[in-house]
């Protein structure tokens, strides 16, 4: 059984990570020389869009448009 919506719910998420995991690659490669600084920041900063986008979300759900 599916819940109405579910498959928009289910984009908007995928391009959430999708876009969260390029500008992460793209920061931490401007950010730091080394291979493993820039894992850890990139891991961070991803981390943090996606943490910041769910937690937003939830948020904003209850918000009548």
């Amino acid at each position: 059984m599916s819940l109405p919506g579910a498959s928009e719910m289910t984009s908007h998420l995928l391009y959430m990570v999708l876009f969260a995991f390029f500008v992460a690659l793209v920061f931490a490669t401007i950010a730091h020389d080394e291979p493993g600084q820039q894992a850890r920041l990139g891991l961070r900063i991803f981390g943090g869009f996606v943490a910041a986008g769910l937690v937003l979300g939830w948020l904003i759900y209850p918000v009548p448009l």
